[in-house]
């Protein structure tokens, strides 16, 4: 039978899970080895692509970064969620917030190091993009538009640490960037919606508190039309392969997504809305090998030397 200390150890480990969002960190890690392998190193073999170290050391810098952001996020709203998000704030409470800003200095100074690994050009990224997110979670955040502008921009973020590192500068991987930015501020807006009566306690200027939840979906409506415009680039202009299946696809739930919207008005509602566009985040993610689905059925384009 587990000791009263182990317990205790234990429920702490789960709460440091829950604040980081670990169940979040191997979809992004796993959508940055996709993106390296079939949009931004295509001409490398894909056994290239997964041994390269400095490619590792950049996926786990990323997923350090992001947790830690996680963590400041955490930090500077824990009033905010006890009102939209009582049963996770319990949770997250179980680890103080002293320990959650030991752990954060901790991962950034080992997010340094292993920067230190690969460039000096890294570590002058990881360090911007270590502030952007410090800065966003303590200032930005509570401001209408550019909160949110900047929310998306970082969810992005980690995948131009992987452009940089390959240089190369494909013009469909600004039409994918832009589609799943699109897709993010979107969910950021959502999201917003979802956690107004926080917001409005706590001060925060987002849009709906600002300008109404008409203004909100209005805005959320113009966003979601114009996905079509990357779309188009991607289906028709550059080659995506089989992958062109999942925007048709994604056009036709963010219809249904609209209809929802505009019928939706209390928290629950937009929490569904919020899921849909978290499902075709990460359905994106594993859509990414469609572009050419051959690597995994046969193994001879993995395994090839």
């Amino acid at each position: 039978m587990l000791s009263r200390q182990t317990k205790r150890t234990i429920l702490k480990i789960l709460s440091m899970f829950s604040v980081v969002r670990g169940y979040n960190i191997p979809i992004i890690a796993l959508a940055q080895y996709l993106s390296a392998i079939f949009i931004m190193a295509p001409e490398k073999r894909a056994l290239t692509v997964l041994l390269d170290f400095n490619l590792f050391i950049l996926v786990v810098a990323s997923s350090l970064t992001i947790a830690s952001g996680y963590i400041i996020n955490n930090f500077y709203d824990s009033k905010k969620d006890l009102i939209n998000r009582p049963n996770k704030s319990r949770i997250d409470h179980l680890v103080s917030q002293r320990t959650k800003l030991q752990v954060y200095f901790t991962v950034n100074f080992v997010v340094a190091l292993l920067a230190m690994l690969v460039s000096f050009r890294a570590v002058a990224y990881f360090s911007t993009y270590i502030f952007l997110i410090w800065f966003y979670s303590h200032k930005l955040k509570k401001y209408p538009i550019i909160g949110n502008l900047t929310a998306s921009l970082l969810a992005i973020l980690p995948f131009f640490a992987i452009l940089l590192y390959y240089k190369n500068l494909y013009p469909e991987i600004f039409a994918h960037a832009t589609f799943l930015f699109l897709l993010l501020l979107i969910r950021e807006i959502i999201k917003d919606l979802e956690n107004i009566k926080g917001d409005i306690a706590n001060d925060y200027r987002t849009i709906p508190v600002i300008y109404g939840e008409v203004f909100a979906k209005k805005t959320i409506t113009l966003l979601t039309i114009s996905t079509v415009i990357p779309v188009y680039f991607l289906v028709e202009i550059y080659e995506v392969g089989f992958m062109d299946i999942y925007f048709y696809i994604s056009l036709i739930i963010l219809i249904f997504f609209l209809l929802l919207l505009w019928k939706a008005n209390s928290k629950i509602q937009y929490l569904q809305l919020h899921i849909i566009l978290k499902f075709l985040v990460v359905s994106g993610v594993f859509s990414i090998v469609l572009i050419d689905p051959t690597v995994l059925i046969h193994g001879k384009a993995l395994l090839k030397i």
